[in-house]
């Protein structure tokens, strides 16, 4: 049985770590309510984006002449896995529910005789990847020092990409992120970006026949690489809000479980306080019934 000095210690140690979660707790929260505002103003843009590009997209015949990041190489042998994560652990399975969807992507790919490369975006991933993955990974980018996420971040990314594709090192380029949803839920997420992969357009227009001038493949060839910008800067955006979402779950959790740790704790400390003084009442009552 521990004594009652090892107890305290306890104690003291376990309301000292509720501070730190209940503080992390309300930072995350602070934070949270600006990430979210973020990520759910560049929905609507990147969303709009992808709707205008495979609307132009589908009023022009695939030629030898249409730009590579619209029609991909012609074939699919060497995909690169862009995956961003946080820079920072404490937010429950953010990072891992990430992983885990790029992990099944890789290992379906290489079942299917693929080369996979990845480029990871937050160090976390990276961590976890490196385990498994460490050969496939050719670049981190880490964003720890920028307090604001900007499109200028986003693009410097983009940039890295599209060079990457214009230097024939991959075919297929997929984005890994986590959709924010609400502070329980948060949704790890694919999404193809080369070729890109449009949705359906049918109510664009309701049928209408658009001329375009420039022509459409002008046109595309200047949206095209910042789309994919727009499509990084939407899901870094995204994981900023999930990230907050999760570690203040995480946190509230953890600050729930050191409570209940404390009360438990305290018990004992009491009871064993309690034997000890009934322990030595006995020996003085026992004593002086000696003499």
């Amino acid at each position: 049985m521990p004594s009652l000095k090892e107890l305290r210690n306890r104690i003291a140690s376990v309301k000292a770590t509720q501070k730190i979660t209940k503080a992390m707790q309300m930072v995350a929260a602070a934070k949270l309510r600006r990430a979210q505002t973020a990520a759910e103003a560049a929905r609507p843009y990147a969303e709009r984006m992808e709707k205008v590009l495979g609307n132009i997209a589908m009023s022009i015949t695939p030629s030898p002449e249409s730009p590579k990041l619209l029609t991909g190489s012609g074939k699919s042998d060497v995909h690169l896995l862009l995956v961003c994560t946080a820079e920072r652990g404490l937010c429950g399975a953010f990072n891992s529910s990430i992983v885990r969807l790029v992990k099944e992507r890789a290992n379906s790919l290489a079942a299917e005789g693929k080369t996979v490369k990845i480029l990871c975006v937050g160090r976390k991933g990276q961590d976890q990847l490196r385990r498994q993955y460490e050969r496939q990974i050719i670049e981190t980018v880490e964003l720890r020092n920028v307090r604001t996420l900007s499109y200028a971040d986003a693009d410097k990314i983009g940039d890295k990409i599209v060079a990457l594709f214009e230097k024939g090192e991959f075919d297929v380029c997929t984005l890994f992120y986590s959709k924010f949803r609400s502070v329980i839920l948060q949704i790890p997420t694919a999404q193809q970006i080369i070729p890109p992969v449009f949705p359906d357009n049918k109510e664009i227009g309701n049928g209408a026949v658009y001329e375009y001038e420039p022509e459409e493949e002008e046109i595309l060839a200047e949206l095209l690489p910042r789309n994919i910008a727009t499509q990084i800067f939407r899901a870094l955006l995204e994981n900023a809000a999930s990230e907050q979402g999760a570690r203040m779950s995480a946190m509230d959790n953890a600050t729930r479980n050191a409570g209940d740790m404390i009360r438990k704790q305290t018990i004992t400390y009491n009871r064993t306080r309690q034997a000890m003084i009934t322990k030595e009442l006995i020996e003085i009552i026992s004593g002086a019934e000696a003499l």
